[in-house]
């Protein structure tokens, strides 16, 4: 049917009007494109061509040369040895677990290795290399190289891993690097760059942690050029790191090596330390472990072993173990006595071997009694009936105030890993805690170092040294970082009258060099080498009397776990002290018998720096300590054969 004239007339007016608007759209549309490309080509053109360059070219971290750790001598306690490994690019390998059999065909390969391999190259992008076994031979290295057409995606490499060359010795103190963790990077505000490489290594206690900012160095830098799935085409240019800073501690290695061996088959800790700058010389906790293990990964096994082990030798018992310090607090208490005008040199006190304080009897450790003690023959016969009466007069304040003055329940500033603060028991301390008031009985328990009291063998290395000197002497590891001597904080004066260290030095003098000393057995005869030391011996548990009914009344009749801890400490040369000495022996029994044999030939080897001349001991000890000495020569370690000083 035709449409009528004036409908065809108006249907043709809008088909133009609508073709017009289209088409200004379509040109306003070009307009704008042909605007913006002039204002990116030519307005822009300088920060796109950036960009584009920053897609082609990408910058890569190259990890820096860790620090070198060593003792005061020069000794190499922390190195890095050269360490063939092999890693895997996916993108490369195609398919991974074929590759990964026909490695297992050239070098051994464990199924925790196979699996953590697989694991590791699942997590990271398919063009970032991953290691799949390290510490390799050069045979190994080599075979795998031989066969590089059967395997792609493998890539044999060489860089520095760190080692302990003198293995358990320095364990606890300078501790041990391992793979940086989540939490390690969640612990940082900043984290730095570098510790986003694939398996880098970080200290994670002892030395290796305090001093990481400083052993870690500065990465270097390699600017590479990447296609567009990010695969490396070359190498453009490359930045060089800066190796960490070398640490020098005020560790003698060889002093240490003996400690580690005087108190090998026991749980034990010994601390040696120079009275006058505060030196470390030797901190040995025992048993000790191989920190190497840690390093390469320790396998579950060998970790479950030493978490098993009763005599824990992953605790570092020098600063965290800490112990009831027995009668070697009593010079504590006999100065408290002594700067309360509440006794002096002349002043005996009976002992009967007990006394009765507020209807409780509290037994001196010689059931017989030791008759008439001043404080000389109390400190060193350890009468306990002497302290309990000096305890009385005095109170928990002034014990208080002089065991802190002496160093004691105080957490010092050290590189090592949770350094305790012991325990030095108040009034205040007992009611925030136990919700208790303090009663006689406490201050009793505490004259003799028991009750609360808690410390460290650290704390009771200071508290000698400051006997020693009447100096606030505070301990130090650090002797030096990069070259520049470490600070040495100024030991301001005790102020304690010398009439009264005096006392306590001849009662600690004849402790050591008096027939009815409790430490006589282990005395030094040869004049130069004497020492002055007190024994200890802190109970874990009482024997009970159903105990007691099956016939058990001596501590070597109970399990090892029960017995009674052995502590000593001493300073030496007597006349003109160097060196202080503390030793602490768990579930050793008795401080005469366990401890203070120890602390002598540790005072012996310092001193004469080697193994203690025969001389120094008593005639009717010579023949057995030449044996033992003999066999405990041939568990030492030669120093310095052992592991690369690469820096």
């Amino acid at each position: 049917m035709k449409r009528p004239p004036k409908e065809e007339a108006e249907s043709a007016r809008l088909i133009t009007r609508r073709s017009m608007v289209l088409g200004g759209l379509q040109v306003a549309a070009v307009g704008a494109l042909v605007l913006r490309m002039q204002d990116m080509q030519l307005n822009q053109s300088d920060q796109y061509r950036l960009l584009a360059e920053e897609n082609r070219i990408n910058i890569r971290l190259i990890p820096p040369t860790r620090g070198l750790i060593h003792d005061r001598n020069g000794v190499l306690i922390a190195g890095n040895e050269q360490n063939y490994r092999i890693v895997m690019v996916r993108e490369d390998a195609g398919d991974v677990d074929m590759v990964l059999d026909r490695l297992r065909k050239l070098i051994v390969l464990s199924e925790d290795e196979i699996a953590r391999a697989r694991r590791d190259i699942m997590r990271n992008r398919p063009f970032v290399p991953v290691t799949i076994a390290e510490r390799l031979s050069w045979e190994e290295v080599a075979r795998v190289a031989s066969n590089a057409p059967a395997l792609p995606g493998i890539t044999p490499e060489v860089g520095l891993s760190r080692h302990y060359p003198l293995v358990e010795d320095f364990a606890h103190s300078v501790g041990y690097v391992g793979p940086v963790s989540e939490r390690d990077l969640e612990a940082l505000e900043a984290p730095d760059p570098v510790l986003q490489i694939p398996r880098f290594q970080i200290g994670k206690i002892g030395v290796e942690r305090a001093q990481e900012d400083r052993l870690r160095g500065t990465a270097g830098s390699r600017r590479i050029e990447v296609n567009a799935v990010g695969r490396v085409m070359r190498e453009l240019d490359r930045v060089e790191g800066q190796a960490g800073a070398n640490v020098q501690l005020t560790l003698d290695a060889r002093l240490q090596n003996f400690v580690q061996a005087r108190l090998g088959g026991e749980s034990a800790a010994a601390v040696v330390m120079d009275v006058h700058s505060g030196d470390l010389l030797a901190i040995s906790s025992a048993p000790g472990y191989d920190p190497n293990l840690f390093v390469r990964g320790i396998s579950v096994p060998d970790y479950r072993t030493l978490l098993d082990d009763p005599y824990r030798p992953l605790a570092d018992k020098t600063v965290q173990g800490m112990y009831p310090p027995g009668s070697t607090f009593k010079m504590v208490t006999a100065l408290a006595a002594l700067d309360a005008g509440e006794t002096n040199a002349n002043e005996r006190v009976f002992c009967p071997g007990h006394m009765d304080i507020s209807g409780h009897r509290f037994h001196c450790w010689r059931r017989g009694g030791h008759g008439r003690m001043n404080m000389v023959s109390a400190l060193s016969e350890s009468c306990d009936v002497y302290f309990y009466e000096m305890a009385q007069r005095i109170g928990i304040d002034r014990i208080n105030a002089m065991s802190e003055r002496l160093g004691l329940g105080v957490r010092y500033d050290l590189p090592m890993s949770a350094v305790a603060a012991g325990l030095n028991p108040s009034r205040e301390w007992k009611q925030a805690r136990r919700g208790a008031p303090w009663v006689v009985g406490d201050t009793i328990n505490a004259s003799i170092g028991q009750g609360f009291v808690l410390t460290t063998p650290l704390q009771l290395a200071v508290m000698t040294a400051r006997l020693a000197t009447n100096r606030a002497v505070l301990p130090r590891m650090i002797r030096a970082v990069g070259g520049q001597e470490a600070a040495m904080a100024e030991a301001r004066s005790l102020d304690l009258r010398p009439e009264w260290l005096d006392l306590i030095r001849r009662g600690m003098s004849e402790c050591t060099n008096h027939a009815r000393g409790t430490a006589y057995s282990s005395r030094i005869v040869q004049a130069d080498y004497r020492h002055a030391g007190k024994t200890g011996t802190s109970q874990v548990f009482s024997i009970t009397r159903a105990e007691r009914e099956a016939g058990i009344r001596r501590q070597e009749d109970l399990p090892w776990n029960r017995r009674n801890h052995a502590l000593f400490v001493s300073y030496a040369p007597e006349d003109a002290p160097r060196i202080a000495v503390a030793v602490v022996v768990e579930h050793g029994g008795g401080g005469s018998s366990a401890a203070a044999p120890i602390g002598r030939d540790i005072v012996l080897a310092a001193l004469s720096e080697g193994m203690p001349p025969l001389a120094a001991y008593p005639t009717p000890q010579r023949n057995r300590i030449e044996t033992q000495m003999r066999e405990l020569q041939s568990r030492l370690r030669p120093l310095g054969d052992g592991g690369s000083d690469q820096a």
